[in-house]
């Protein structure tokens, strides 16, 4: 086509007169355009420059229809890509917890490695069995009735040697009904005196304190359902208080607990290192948050309708706590300026990064592992640090893999600056976290009083967790508050060795056992 418009711009240019017939003879028939003379060939180059628009406007059509498809097509593959993501996620690479994992539950896959140790007791570590008790509380003497060998009766034979051999068992037990009499007494001076009832001996029925704290420790220690828990009473001791007066002496019980939780929230404001954690707790049909505050010996639980600063706030430790706060990356914890410093959980960014490697492409998945090997690297040196009785980790080993640490976290944040998809927003806000809180993240390797994980504080919280798949829910927001009040109360006495029935049985007589916080 290029050859018929020169061919027509060199008639008109350079040959005035008709052409030559060797030049019409060379444009080839148009349809629709008469081939004579210099009409029609200007005719010819007119249709052809027609086409070539035509031809050009249907490029340009479908090169915008290709860009639309090439659009649509990155979207659908990053919506494939978020969709393998969600399907791929588990408590391993994720938030989610172990439960939700269902039947296809990944294997357990650590991120320490191999540590070269063979299953089993490692040797020279001392064993440990049942060990026969020098004071049994019964002895039963087994005699021979007759000779195994000539068959003559042994009763006055002497005994030459004796095997032992213990039996541990419950022997059946019954409640007892004790019956107080209060005498009426008349003077030698006619007046009538009647003695008085013995403290908590209040009603002409009752049950006792230890069979009361027997069943709120099955119930609220144990997690039985509370018909269960009393049920279980029932068949083991012969009696069966109902589930009203149950739920009556729990609350009692709770209501006692004040000064032991005052003196539990005391000693974590003035803790050095304390953890923080939340979780949803179905109360009354709606979505309420259990907030923990652990150290040491100590845990308090609290409930509130809020997850945020509202219920922290209300727990009563974070706002007076000037130690440094170990918790996960929810931002309400930041609000907090009061306290000396913030450590987040390492095994929380572990799940993220573990995340990138199973889902994102080489190259993130370069960074991603490089930044898992640093911080287990740290965490690792840290562990030596504090066994070997040192204050610091060598400071060689920390630059190194700081210094990897951060490279990981910028390469993550370069990879990613598009933030094309929910999975490429995903990787950026992490990297983008992983850099801008380095000191919170790092905190574990710079100061040995801090761990690398916030492991703690799951673990006292995850006993609400197991509630609520036993109940379902709670009934009411007081309900609720008692739960956390005696969790936290058998909690603290457990860290303490103080046992659970003792503990409730003295909260019940209006005596709860209260921490020592020197």
């Amino acid at each position: 086509m290029r050859f018929l418009v020169g061919c027509a711009r060199f008639d008109a240019c350079l040959f005035a007169g008709a052409a030559e017939p060797w030049q019409r003879s060379s444009v080839p028939e148009v349809p629709g355009v008469p081939d004579s003379g210099d009409g029609g060939l200007r005719a010819a180059n007119t249709r052809l420059r027609e086409l070539l628009a035509d031809r050009d406007a249907r490029i340009a059509e479908q090169a915008a229809e290709n860009a639309v498809l090439r659009e649509a097509l990155a979207e659908l593959q990053s919506q494939v890509a978020d969709l393998a993501a969600q399907v791929k996620a588990n408590s391993r690479n994720s938030s989610r917890p172990p439960s939700s994992d269902g039947p296809a539950k990944p294997a357990p896959k650590s991120l320490r490695g191999r540590s070269g140790r063979k299953p089993g007791r490692p040797k020279g570590q001392p064993g440990a069995t049942m060990e026969l008790s020098e004071n049994p509380g019964k002895k039963v003497r087994h005699r021979p009735a007759k000779c195994a060998r000539c068959g003559k009766a042994l009763k006055s034979a002497p005994v030459t040697a004796v095997e032992r051999r213990q039996v541990i068992d419950i022997p059946p037990v019954r409640a007892v009904t004790t019956e107080h009499q209060m005498l009426t007494v008349r003077c030698g001076c006619g007046c009538e005196t009647k003695a008085r009832a013995p403290d908590g001996v209040n009603a002409p029925v009752q049950y006792g304190p230890r069979i009361m704290s027997t069943g709120i420790y099955l119930w609220h220690g144990q997690f039985l359902s509370r018909d269960r828990a009393c049920q279980a009473l029932s068949e083991m001791f012969g009696c069966a208080p109902s589930a009203g007066a149950l739920a009556a002496a729990a609350r009692k019980t709770a209501g006692f607990l004040t000064p032991a939780l005052a003196a539990i929230t005391r000693h974590l404001i003035s803790a050095e290192v304390v953890h923080f954690d939340e979780t949803g707790f179905r109360t009354a049909g709606k979505l309420a948050w259990v907030h923990s505050a652990s150290a040491g010996k100590y845990a308090l639980f609290t409930v509130h309708a809020k997850r945020g600063k509202d219920g922290m706030k209300a727990a009563g430790v974070l706002p007076h706590f000037a130690g440094i706060a170990v918790h996960d990356a929810w931002a309400p914890y930041d609000t907090f300026g009061n306290v000396a410093g913030h450590a987040l959980c390492g095994a929380h960014v572990l799940r993220e990064l573990v995340a990138v490697t199973e889902t994102g492409a080489d190259l993130d998945k370069t960074w991603a592992q490089q930044a898992i090997d640093a911080l287990l690297a740290l965490n690792e040196a840290a562990e030596a640090a504090r066994a070997a009785g040192q204050d610091a980790i060598d400071a060689e080993t920390r630059t190194k893999h700081e210094d990897w640490y951060r490279q990981a976290a910028a390469t993550g944040i370069a990879l990613s600056a598009a933030r094309q998809g929910k999975l490429q927003q995903k990787r950026h806000a992490l990297a983008t976290r992983m850099k801008t809180r380095e000191a919170d993240y790092l905190r574990f390797a710079r100061d040995l009083r801090v761990p690398f994980t916030n492991n703690p504080a799951e673990q006292a919280i995850r006993m609400s967790k197991l509630r609520i798949k036993i109940s379902g829910c709670m009934r009411s927001m007081a309900g609720a508050q008692e739960f956390c009040a005696l969790r936290s109360y058998l909690a603290t006495a457990a860290r303490q060795g103080i046992p659970a029935l003792d503990a409730l049985t003295s909260a019940f007589q209006g005596q709860p056992w209260i921490p020592r916080t020197g």
